[in-house]
């Protein structure tokens, strides 16, 4: 696909829609901007969102909103370690009456689904919901039903207690295109969020955008100009946390278990085009891949016990390889 105006011109109009979410969620949630640019990224390019954060950063509140803008059916499932896989996928039940079994389905047939504290879960539930992720499917007995769409998963987990939790495996952390780091608010915006949640009136959303003007954005997103050159770059990145030697970054090398999957550069690719679009353009330009590249490759690359007793975070490698990479 290459540029040309008039594809400038249908990014625009098909992104008009994108200010009156921001506005209306802007109505309920104060502060935060990356984490909202991050699940509408999500949303546009399919990809599902892991937000980590401390309790009380509004991350269920956020999604919630969201859901509400969009009009779109959503689902919160509060993740626990005596949770069952048909607690969240459904299950078949038997009808004695007539003698028949009937699927009865569970909270994931929504458009968003919150699975909150996902780390709180055992594997088999994980699994389950990771399962549905990638294929947008579940099987209910011998029936196999397809999710809605848009269909979404926004993952929280506390990164503070660790007690009683079950981390996601590296393989299965793999298939959430972006993780976010939710941090703390600015003085002015916990004073505001004070005023706005103490007031007798509570602000709230109104509903201002259709699930089918999420999937026709979508249809837009992969046409977004990418350079050559930004594509080059976006592979230089990922072999980056491969071969760091080669990058010129040979202190990198005994830090790193395992580089990102080629996962990475599909996801990166596509965050890009979604941020362009965000910012109702038709092309996309390196700040959309820098932007978006610490969410993309921090949970992708796997550290070594050296780096992990030395106290090296991945964060502090990506950053690192996001400075010697030449930018186009």
């Amino acid at each position: 696909m290459t540029y040309n105006r008039a594809l400038n011109e249908l990014v625009q109009q098909e992104s008009k829609f994108i200010d009156e979410i921001l506005t209306e969620v802007g109505r309920v949630i104060v502060g935060q901007p990356v984490m909202v640019e991050r699940l509408l990224i999500g949303l546009l390019a399919k990809g599902h969102v892991l937000l980590e954060g401390v309790p009380g950063l509004a991350k269920t509140l956020t999604v919630r909103t969201l859901c509400d803008v969009l009009q779109a059916q959503f689902s919160r499932v509060q993740f626990t370690p005596d949770l069952l896989p048909a607690d969240l996928i459904g299950t078949v039940i038997y009808r004695p009456q007539d003698g028949v079994f009937t699927p009865k389905k569970g909270p994931i047939f929504a458009n968003l689904v919150l699975a909150d504290e996902i780390n709180r879960a055992p594997a088999k539930v994980q699994s389950a919901l990771l399962e549905a992720m990638q294929e947008g499917q579940v099987t209910l007995g011998d029936t196999t039903f397809k999710l809605p769409d848009p269909f979404i998963v926004m993952a929280t987990q506390n990164p503070v207690e660790q007690e009683g939790t079950y981390p996601l495996p590296e393989a299965q952390i793999d298939r959430f295109m972006l993780m976010v780091r939710v941090g703390y608010p600015t003085r002015e915006e916990e004073r505001a969020i004070m005023d706005r949640q103490t007031s007798a009136a509570p602000p709230s959303v109104s509903a201002k955008v259709t699930p089918e003007q999420i999937l026709a954005a979508r249809k837009v997103i992969p046409d977004i100009y990418v350079d050559d050159k930004l594509k080059d770059y976006i592979v230089s990145l990922v072999f980056a946390t491969r071969d760091p030697a080669k990058a010129g970054l040979k202190e990198l090398a005994p830090m790193i278990r395992y580089g990102a999957s080629p996962r990475a550069t599909i996801a990166l690719n596509m965050a890009a085009r979604a941020r362009a679009f965000l910012q109702h353009r038709g092309y996309v330009i390196p700040e959309d891949v820098k932007a978006i590249g610490m969410d993309v490759l921090r949970h992708r690359v796997s550290l070594t016990y050296e780096a992990e007793a030395e106290e090296i975070t991945a964060d502090q490698v990506v950053g690192r390889i996001f400075e010697a990479v030449e930018v186009p």
